[in-house]
């Protein structure tokens, strides 16, 4: 769909719960949001610009066989990324990082500890509380990418790049249990990002509805909807 150019963060999903969460927050905070499937075309994200991309968590475990994984191209894209939860496995793997699953599924509150500043953890308290779910976890840091965040069950709760915007995070933002959650996610889409509040979804409806009279003509359109 041809939606005039305005700030955008989109969403690889990788099949977790709360992919949608992760949108619907962006949306929260007036910027266009999208989510595409893990794989999708680079040359897609080349050709649509992004501000920025999140990696979604999933089910999934890096050292399985058929492992979903993106085109490692994406960091080569110079648009900021975020890894959450398995988005963070992802980035150690592809950067020589170690995996290996977890003696205990993690799933419930922990206490952050903030290493060093960041854009991403800007005006986080040094110690904040925030939600974990994951089965997995690091053995080695990623090559070239330093941790910025640490809790008691999780030497690398919080890496970065030592040069590049891309951020990975073990917990999730995106959900109310962690409690400084939507600033983390503010500070990615504007500080990070550099997006501006410039999306509404009735301009969206406006727009989509435009292009679709275009796209179609005097043709006939069939729409499926599903929700309550």
């Amino acid at each position: 769909m041809n939606i005039s150019k305005k700030s955008s963060i989109f969403i690889l999903d990788f099949g977790s719960q709360y992919t949608q969460l992760i949108a619907r927050r962006i949306r929260e905070n007036s910027v266009y949001s999208e989510i595409l499937p893990f794989n999708v075309d680079i040359n897609e994200l080349i050709e649509r610009k992004p501000n920025g991309i999140i990696l979604s968590g999933g089910p999934a475990s890096t050292y399985q066989d058929n492992a979903p994984k993106p085109d490692k191209g994406v960091f080569d894209l110079g648009i900021p990324v975020l890894g959450i939860c398995y988005g963070l496995q992802i980035i150690a793997d592809f950067f020589d990082g170690t995996i290996k699953r977890s003696e205990k599924r993690e799933y419930g509150k922990a206490i952050l500890e903030l290493v060093g500043s960041n854009s991403l953890f800007k005006d986080i308290p040094n110690e904040t509380v925030v939600w974990m779910s994951h089965g997995d976890c690091i053995l080695k840091s990623p090559e070239n990418y330093k941790v910025i965040g640490k809790t008691s069950n999780s030497s690398f709760a919080a890496i970065k790049h030592a040069t590049k915007d891309i951020y990975a995070i073990q917990f999730h933002p995106e959900v109310t249990h962690t409690e400084k959650g939507m600033q983390i996610l503010r500070n990615f889409i504007f500080d990070v990002c550099k997006c501006e509040p410039d999306w509404t979804m009735e301009s969206f409806i406006e727009e989509s509805v435009e292009d679709i009279r275009k796209t179609v003509g005097n043709g006939n359109v069939l729409l499926a909807l599903s929700g309550e």
